[in-house]
């Protein structure tokens, strides 16, 4: 039910896409590890998102209620601390935890781009803002004026919910753009780069694919040259090698 409702962006596969535009700016934005709002503020927030979303509020409140005082202690010097409370974020290691980050991710992208078209023409009638991975998100827009306009709004957005964009971290790739200024995040440059590896992929300011296949070949051969022992062994059948 809830997949239905999330962006395009954030599914693996879409159909009947085609590749409309020229030249884009990309941006690619990583977050700080944490959410820095107070556990109980932040969960207003992700209560409100999870409604939004078609959760029932059934299940709502027991994600809520299972948040509720929680305590913990570590092990140092090989005993356990006392109790302590968690009074920021979601618990580490649960298995909710990540599905309720892309929810608030998506619903991020969703409240940043609602308010105009900023993105690249991606069919005859839609545009495209954003690609999504976890946290990895790629921001995409025609103009230099879009993009640091899509740029603030993701960032305020995000202030809201309690994670802020490592702006270190932080690149911008242009593609055949015709305005070479920078973006600045809260008044500081983005360092603008001429390759990005994004989710193993490397992107280029040409636009292809011929940088990625180079690197891959490049590591097969690596790997290949690494078995050479293996290759030239006179104790291996042709079949095991």
């Amino acid at each position: 039910m809830i997949s239905i409702k999330t962006q395009q962006s954030q599914q693996p596969y879409t159909e009947n896409k085609v590749n409309l535009f020229r030249g884009f700016l990309l941006h690619l934005v990583t977050y700080q590890y944490s959410y820095t709002l107070p556990r109980c503020d932040l969960f207003i927030t992700i209560t409100v998102i999870l409604i939004s979303y078609g959760v029932p509020e059934k299940i709502v409140n027991i994600i809520q209620n299972s948040y509720d005082g929680p305590q913990c202690k570590v092990v140092h010097g090989g005993q356990l601390t006392d109790a302590f409370q968690v009074r920021t974020g979601v618990r580490q290691g649960c298995l909710l935890s990540p599905f309720l980050f892309l929810l608030v991710v998506d619903w991020i992208m969703k409240t940043s781009t609602s308010e105009g078209k900023h993105g690249i023409q991606w069919t005859a009638r839609n545009q495209l803002d954003d690609l999504d991975f976890a946290d990895d998100l790629a921001l995409l827009s025609r103009t230099h004026e879009q993009m640091q306009m899509k740029t603030a709004s993701v960032t305020a957005v995000s202030a809201s919910v309690g994670l802020s964009i490592h702006k270190g971290k932080t690149k911008v790739l242009k593609f055949k753009a015709e305005n070479n200024n920078p973006i600045t995040l809260d008044g500081e440059t983005l360092e603008n780069v001429e390759s990005f590896t994004y989710l193993g992929s490397i992107i280029d300011e040409q636009g292809g694919s011929d940088a990625d296949v180079k690197a891959r070949i490049g590591k097969v051969r690596t790997a290949f040259l690494q078995l050479e022992n293996i290759w030239n062994s006179r104790q291996l059948s042709t079949n095991i090698k």
